[in-house]
């Protein structure tokens, strides 16, 4: 795929089976995937302020920088403990200097040695009886300031969390075989002789933006590569090699093919870039997709995460620790109740992507949006009688209420979009949904959740963890798979942003065709190469000619 830049700002999806990919700040959860038809235009965005109040605490109070690795080695020290042990312990959890309730993501101060709970405000009450002005969410490394009453970024407390997440990380993470720690990292930093041979070079360009050739109607896999590709998690993962091909002894190994996907798209190269033997490993092991036929991208991308799942380090059947868990898991939750006795039954299932329904009853024709498909989605929808069956009452005649909500939200969300329709009579007989969807650049989750689902008639939870500031459930779009056509024939395109720019791939021409076409136009210079060259040797004969005669 050759990218050229472009950014969608209204979208109007016309896609099968969509594959959305969101992003987000600091602050907040990252990330979606959904695969939608968007229109484009250029855009860039500013980078973050740093906050004016941190340079105070940072001057006259060094202990900020401890409590800091102190945080993220407790964080990352009871991640790796449960990974590695043979048997998780039940690790104990602090508890808040107020109200001693036990905390699995507490907020400490920066100034002190206080944790405490957001929901009732004893942080905050802390910072104010205290005088002190910073504290931060242990979970996501996010720094409030109690001054400017908002969540702040500085350049300072960013390198200082991920400097301590790095020495952690180095000293817990092996190879896939062998026993080898990583590598420590060194940042690298130019001394003055390499300072004055910069000076006269000339800028690399950025890389990570290099297309995808089509190896024969293989766009559904392309396109469903570049979402990865531009994923921060997967690239942050695979680039700091946290699996090593060359170390690996798995055979047709979709990590290692990952791996290498990853060290082409980030070389110096810009040609356009074959995965033959990706596209093999992924034939070998999801035999639906193997051929040259037409695919659906979703199945593509579930059939994707599924493979490096099975391949990554640490893969489990229960509480998998992998990157694929670790960045598209969630949690659904499903409350039915009875309308005779009230009573509520609830169950919780895995969640990596929602599929959104385009039609029935909840969605007006001028609300076409993604925020009233996930209104719909979330709402209480009577079932029918004799479909449910009381477990208290013990009775199935009457009416219950089913409700959906997303009890745990995943760093990276993904949509799809169902855009299926089959006929009522003919089953067999099925037609795309061309309805366009317009879905926003950041997108907030806290109304779709079970926290806000069971709020009372004060607003307040009546579940026992911690809602959070409403920003840190805003996920940022980095990714939309798109497709043109009917369900039997089509292309997939895809937009991705990166660098707060956004890029169009598009892999319209097969390989061999682009070849063809690339051989033909390298023979034609030939052959304008060989008229040159015969016609200045006609000349010097001519010259040679009028020199004899004279």
């Amino acid at each position: 795929m050759l990218p050229t830049p472009n950014i969608p700002q209204q979208h109007n999806s016309q896609s099968p089976g969509s594959v959305k990919t969101i992003r987000s700040e600091s602050s907040r959860p990252p990330s979606i995937t959904l695969q939608e038809q968007a229109d484009s235009s250029s855009n860039n965005s500013a980078g973050p302020s740093q906050c004016p109040h941190v340079e105070q605490i940072l001057g006259r109070d060094l202990g900020a920088v401890g409590i800091i690795k102190a945080i993220v080695s407790w964080k990352y020290g009871r991640i790796y403990q449960r990974i590695s042990s043979s048997k998780r312990r039940k690790l104990q959890a602090p508890q808040c200097g107020i109200c001693s309730l036990s905390l699995h993501r507490p907020f400490v101060c920066l100034q002190c040695s206080f944790s405490g709970c957001w929901r009732d405000g004893h942080v905050l009450q802390h910072l104010t009886e205290e005088n002190h002005m910073f504290c931060m969410d242990s979970s996501s490394g996010s720094v409030f300031c109690f001054v400017c009453d908002d969540f702040v970024y500085h350049s300072s407390l960013e390198n200082a969390y991920t400097k301590a997440m790095l020495t952690i990380e180095e000293k817990n993470t092996r190879y896939q075989v062998g026993k080898r720690l990583r590598e420590h990292y060194m940042p690298w930093i130019p001394n003055a002789e390499a300072i004055t041979l910069l000076e006269n070079t000339e800028p690399v360009p950025c890389y990570g933006r290099r297309g995808l050739l089509n190896l024969g109607q293989t766009c559904y896999l392309n396109v469903v590569l570049q979402a990865l590709i531009h994923n921060p998690l997967l690239r942050n993962y695979f680039l700091s090699d946290a699996h090593n091909h060359r170390l690996c002894k798995f055979k047709d190994c979709v990590c290692c093919e990952m791996d290498k996907l990853f060290t082409e798209v980030y070389s110096s190269n810009t040609a356009p870039y074959g995965p033959t033997s990706l596209l093999a490993s992924t034939w070998k092991a999801s035999s639906e997709l193997a051929g040259y036929a037409q695919q659906d991208a979703h199945e593509c991308f579930i059939s994707v995460l599924n493979q490096i799942h099975t391949n990554t380090r640490g893969s489990t059947n229960v509480s998998c620790n992998c990157i694929i868990h670790s960045t598209f898991s969630g949690q659904l939750q499903s409350d039915v109740k009875c309308g005779r006795c009230g009573n509520i039954t609830t169950t919780i299932d895995p969640l990596s992507d929602i599929s959104i329904e385009l039609k029935g009853k909840g969605i007006e024709p001028g609300q076409k949006t993604l925020a009233a498909c996930l209104r719909r989605y979330t709402h209480p929808e009577k079932l029918a009688l004799k479909e449910y069956s009381c477990s208290k009452c013990g009775t199935d005649s009457h009416e219950a209420t089913k409700r959906l909500s997303i009890r745990k939200l995943p760093p990276v969300l993904c949509f799809q979009l169902k855009r299926f329709e089959h006929n009522s009579t003919d089953k067999s007989a099925a037609r795309k949904i061309d309805i366009p969807i317009r879905f926003p650049s950041v997108l907030n989750m806290l109304e779709y959740t079970t926290a806000a689902a069971s709020r009372d008639d004060n607003g307040e939870s009546e579940t026992s963890g911690d809602i959070g500031p409403p920003a840190m459930y805003d996920y940022d779009l980095f990714a939309v798979i798109n497709h043109d056509g009917q369900i039997n024939n089509g292309h997939y395109t895809n937009f991705a942003r990166y660098c707060d720019e956004w890029y169009r791939f598009d892999d319209d021409k097969p390989s061999y065709v682009v070849k063809r076409e690339t051989e033909a136009v390298r023979a034609r210079e030939r052959e304008i190469e060989m008229e040159k060259e015969k016609e200045a040797a006609r000349m010097r004969e001519v010259e040679d000619a009028l020199l004899a005669t004279v």
